[in-house]
């Protein structure tokens, strides 16, 4: 197994993303969508991991997570990747890798780094698309849970939403932050942190 740069820890948050090898589809239609997030779901309460946010892009998906106990995300992660792996190559009489590598995995160690982050993974589907309204259509992310428009109650949003507290209303004020986009100057904060696709 190679090394891997990021240490996990108990408490610990961490942007993981990883894409289609050679940049191909890993994501085909809904069915392949939902069966990645019915495994999301089941596997963070075996795992204890808390899901803070994410999105699911045809050929890549980000998360930032909190390892919540000693036991690595590592453990986590494979396991959703090789179910996820096998499922898809199964259905589309495929066989070999589906990702490229290892998952990327970044320590998130400054709130500000959090909040920028889940801006820009929130965003990542206007990759796609050329409207922001077009935010509220993409049901492959947290978003909507995060602005109160999905019943889904896969992430734990407080972390973010409790940034907008003195506001009064969380949901409306993290919308507007994310309407607003990243400006240049916050994404050199957080280039680090993300993946070129």
């Amino acid at each position: 197994m190679p090394y891997r740069e990021v240490k996990f820890f108990s408490g610990g948050y961490y942007h993981i993303y990883s894409r289609g090898n050679e940049k191909r589809e890993i994501f085909i239609d809904k069915k392949d969508y939902e069966r990645f997030l019915s495994r999301l779901e089941e596997y963070k309460e075996i795992h204890k991991v808390s899901i803070i946010c994410y999105c699911l892009m045809p050929n890549h998906y980000h998360f930032i997570l909190r390892q919540n106990t000693e036991k690595s995300l590592s453990f986590f992660l494979h396991r959703l990747m090789v179910s996820y792996s096998m499922y898809f190559n199964k259905r589309y009489k495929r066989v070999g890798h589906l990702f490229q590598g290892n998952f990327k995995a970044k320590l998130i160690d400054k709130d500000e780094y959090l909040l920028h982050l889940s801006r820009y993974i929130h965003l990542n589907p206007l990759e796609i698309s050329s409207s922001k309204s077009d935010l509220r259509y993409y049901p492959w992310s947290s978003y909507l849970e995060f602005i109160g428009e999905d019943c889904k109650q896969i992430c734990e949003k407080d972390i973010i939403l409790d940034q907008f507290s003195e506001t009064g209303k969380n949901t409306d004020s993290y919308r507007k932050f994310i309407e607003e986009g990243i400006s240049e100057a916050e994404f050199r904060k957080i280039k680090d942190f993300v993946l070129e696709i």
